[in-house]
């Protein structure tokens, strides 16, 4: 006999437990199902770990770095990769298992540990046992792809999830895949003292970026000793002994890259597959991601996506705000949507990339009227007396409502400094705003003034 809920959340990602918190306290008696970890990719192999394990590749830059800032270390710096790993582990545990602990002494709540997957639109099967409910809200997340390229299957590699399991330094990590997580693990692992070959198949790194950024922080990657290929068309990979190569080429004598280690960073894939979908007559895009309106309602009544494997953001905070936006709509009387949402990111590289809003490359093609202003890092005080000067911070503005566009800040804090910007973007302020104000000295923050008072037409 099936159990009856009044809801059903599966996947305890970050938007999963936060709407079980809220549907309990509206009295409904509700069931999340978790098949794995605990928290989802953020929590267990995303930016909870990998932030963490950047701490430890900065404090080793840091160290190698001392004598510039007149300390005297004796003898050179050595990295514990096993330590380096039970740290990242212990803060992993802590949040995971605290999230754990609160779901399970959830009132109202009846936590299922399976792989729950659809029967009919509002019956769900994990564990053998049915449950049905008139409201269903799939938080399921995404996984690493993994490319069908030639001699895949035939070689060992990693993915963001497997690389959480390394207690090693490898002796030539190769990457394929030059977009935030491959950059984030490459300069990682630089810094623990590997090797590092990021491998591209297009002409530059991070694409979606502006050209400028893209440039920049290739540069700031070769300066650390990080090899960037670029343009490496027609790839395969094979064994070599130990080792393996990764072909860029489709010449019969290919250029290649043999290294210790191969890590796949190329993108992600919803967990959509095994889900029982096609049972409950939820509609997908070509990706396999779940299409939803603006409230985040799929094409089934009383079914609900939200997080990564809608397609409508790929960031925690994304997720979050999707439960936020469910909430709202549910129970609040306040009608939020998905499109209020203006992007914001942060690629966290050392220095960070902070971005809001448009690109340049997206203001040109929307065919605006914009100004824009732009300051190198190095007359950034902060940055100076840090001796990190690489970088620059850049804002667009249109031309005719003053209002903030877009803005991008590569550079010491920029992953901070960009939501004094944010903030003034959601509040639909012109920029001047922010230029008449008086900041704090000596921040990064404080220079945004000085650049928006020097704006010039976009050509």
């Amino acid at each position: 006999m099936a159990k009856q809920y009044d809801a059903i959340v599966i996947g305890t990602g970050q938007s999963g437990p936060s709407l079980a918190a809220r549907l309990t306290k509206e009295g409904m008696k509700t069931a999340i199902i978790e098949r794995k970890l605990f928290g989802g990719t953020c929590v267990n192999v995303g930016c909870i770990p990998t932030k963490t394990l950047v701490a430890s590749a900065r404090a080793a830059y840091m160290a190698r770095r001392a004598a510039d800032f007149g300390v005297v270390l004796d003898g050179p710096v050595r990295v514990d990769m096993r330590q380096v790993k039970a740290r990242k582990d212990a803060v992993v545990r802590q949040s995971s298992e605290g999230i754990t602990r609160w779901l399970k002494n959830m009132p109202n709540l009846t936590v299922h540990e399976g792989h729950g997957r659809f029967e009919a639109p509002h019956a769900v099967r994990v564990n053998g046992e049915l449950l049905e409910t008139d409201r269903v809200f799939i938080n399921v997340g995404t996984r690493a792809h993994v490319p069908g390229m030639p001699g895949i299957k035939e070689v060992p590699y990693l993915t963001n999830s497997g690389m959480m399991e390394v207690d090693f330094l490898p002796e030539h990590l190769v990457i394929v895949g030059g977009s935030y997580v491959g950059l984030e693990f490459a300069q990682m692992y630089r810094r623990f003292g590997s090797r590092v070959t990021v491998v591209e198949m297009g002409p530059r790194l991070i694409a979606r970026e502006d050209e400028e950024v893209s440039t920049a922080i290739k540069g700031i990657l070769e300066n650390e000793g990080i090899e960037v290929r670029l343009n490496a068309q027609c790839m395969s990979v094979e064994k070599r002994g130990d080792r393996v190569a990764v072909k860029l080429s489709c010449a019969a004598a290919p250029d290649e890259v043999v290294g210790s280690h191969l890590l796949i960073a190329v993108g992600r894939v919803p967990n959509t597959d095994d889900l029982g979908l096609d049972k409950a007559g939820v509609q997908t895009d070509a990706r396999g991601f779940i299409v939803v309106d603006g409230e985040l309602r799929t094409n089934v009544p009383g079914i609900w996506a939200l997080g990564d494997v809608n397609g409508r953001g790929a960031f925690t905070h994304t997720s979050y705000n999707d439960y936020e936006i469910i909430a709202a709509n549910l129970f609040d009387g306040d009608r939020r949507r998905v499109t209020d949402r203006i992007t914001a990111y942060a690629l966290y590289i050392d220095p960070p990339l902070g971005r809001a809003g448009m690109t340049e490359a997206e203001v040109r093609a929307a065919g605006r009227k914009a100004l824009v202003g732009r300051m190198m890092m190095t007359r950034v005080g902060r940055a100076r007396e840090r001796s990190e000067t690489q970088g620059f911070m850049k804002m667009l503005v249109d031309a005719e409502s003053k209002k903030i566009l877009g803005a991008a800040i590569l550079g010491i804090e920029g992953d901070e400094a960009i939501h004094s910007i944010l903030d003034v973007m959601y509040a639909g302020a012109p920029y001047t705003v922010i230029q008449r104000a008086v900041h704090i000295h000596p921040t990064v923050t404080e220079l945004i003034p000085t650049m928006l008072g020097d704006l010039k037409p976009l050509t």
